[in-house]
């Protein structure tokens, strides 16, 4: 169910009491798709009593050694030499994602269309992060990624010119998306509203050494502005106005596209997928149960592109739909279902069998599903 790297990284670190906790929790995580502590600890398979598996669960998270820097980093390390390359560029997508008293900050890589979850930190308040805040949570991403090319990109609550001073001064990219109430000022000109540069539907430009706010002491950026058009019958309600040091509009405008990964992934983490917010862990638990989904949503990932590439996801999901113009289900998806289908069917085994003998007309689909199990059976 591992992969062979990941196993590797957590041998090393864990003892083997640990390592066999961490492979069944991510087991059991990909199975129920839930991170309750009460509901893991109830199908917890150790043949002891329900206090003994939950207080044995909750000992696991808050171990010294459960850690982002220690179990995380060196398969993030892995996984961008494997799909990246040395001089590949990064795209770093910053969000936060709240329910009932929890804000969750986190700084995520864009892959797959979808976004990895690079290092995250639980705000000690509800709303926005400030420019402290924002810089705790990008510095170690940095030190872990210094041998790369990055960007950051950030929504309207990062469109702030002291974190792209910031940036600017690590030498990192970035893609701020501004809200169009932001005063900016060009040359020999009266400062303006962004709202009231005339942008319309499928219009865009490309602002040079602009000053974007009337606060005395800040440099000049670049802004990259762009009202999509119509997209599937609809008008988007506002244009884009983007902080950018990339220096070109369609350079900012392809990256900042991307950022909707990361909304992606939070789906996927939350009700869509894992019920994260279904947790009542505390700060230190919950931290590691992050840390728990992150390995699992990876494995799903490489797990679904492996079925991808061996020809077979049509085995666990429908590939598309007639009235759908976008594929139904992501990489990972196919991944968790593929495991789900494969988990089930070797777990039923003589059900199955039965199943095939008394259904001999169907001996040839029967054949060619056997041969489609057995190659995804490596990915797992």
């Amino acid at each position: 169910m591992l992969p062979e790297f990941y196993q590797t990284c957590f041998q090393r670190q864990l003892t083997a009491t640990q390592f066999i906790t961490l492979k069944l929790l991510i087991l059991l995580l990909q199975f129920q798709k839930q991170v309750r502590i009460e509901r893991l600890a109830a199908l917890w398979p150790e043949p002891i009593l329900f206090e003994s598996r939950r207080r044995r669960l909750q000992r696991f998270l808050v171990l010294p050694i459960v850690n982002i820097k220690n179990l995380w980093f060196p398969l993030v390390k892995h996984l961008i030499k494997l799909n990246f390359g040395k001089n590949g560029q990064l795209l770093i997508t910053i969000d936060r994602t709240q329910w009932r008293e929890t804000n969750l900050f986190v700084a995520s890589l864009i892959w797959e269309q979808r976004a990895i979850p690079l290092y995250w930190l639980i705000l000690p308040k509800r709303g926005c992060s400030n420019l402290n805040e924002q810089k705790q949570l990008l510095r170690p991403v940095f030190r872990l990624l210094k041998d790369y090319q990055i960007v950051v990109l950030g929504d309207r609550e990062f469109g702030s010119v002291g974190l792209a001073q910031w940036l600017n001064l690590k030498h990192v990219g970035f893609c701020l998306r501004l809200k169009q109430g932001r005063y900016i000022q060009t040359e020999q000109e009266q400062y303006k509203r962004l709202d009231s540069l005339g942008l319309l539907p499928g219009m865009s430009c490309y602002l040079q050494n602009v000053k974007v706010t009337k606060q005395a002491g800040f440099g000049q950026f670049d802004i990259a502005c762009k009202w999509q058009g119509k997209c599937r019958q609809k008008v988007t309600k506002e244009p884009w106005y983007i902080l950018t040091n990339l220096g070109s509009l369609s350079t900012a405008i392809r990256a900042y596209e991307k950022r909707s990964g990361i909304e992606a992934m939070f789906k996927d983490c939350k009700t869509g997928g894992y019920n994260l917010e279904g947790s009542h862990a505390s700060d230190n638990r919950l931290i590691s149960l992050v840390l728990i989904i992150a390995i699992a949503y990876t494995c799903a990932i490489i797990q679904g592109r492996k079925i991808k590439s061996q020809g077979v996801q049509q085995y666990v999901c429908r590939l598309k739909e007639t009235h759908r113009q976008y594929r139904r289900h992501s990489t990972f998806w196919v991944g968790l279902y593929g495991e789900l289908w494969l988990g089930i069917f070797l777990l039923c085994t003589k059900d199955v069998c039965e199943l095939m003998r008394l259904k001999p007309n169907k001996s040839l689909n029967f054949y060619r599903g056997l041969k489609a199990a057995s190659l995804m059976q490596p990915c797992f």
